[in-house]
């Protein structure tokens, strides 16, 4: 048995047309915080994104911390 990623109920997988929710509520709770963005893909850090140690930013990271 899996728990429901939303309820967190208990949720017997074979058989059933919902899975891996346990009904069709929880399934369209889902999809609505996809569309609502609520749920993000991060992207992998690009070697660009990186800020390298001469950039003037670098240093008000630093600072913050």
């Amino acid at each position: 048995m899996k728990r429901c990623p939303i309820c967190r109920q208990y949720v017997v997988w074979k058989d059933s047309p919902y899975r891996p929710f346990c009904s069709e509520r929880c399934k369209m709770i889902d999809l609505d915080n996809w569309l609502e963005g609520r749920y993000r893909v991060s992207s992998p850090v690009e070697p660009e994104d990186e800020i390298s140690a001469d950039d003037p930013r670098a240093g008000a990271k630093e600072n913050r911390e």
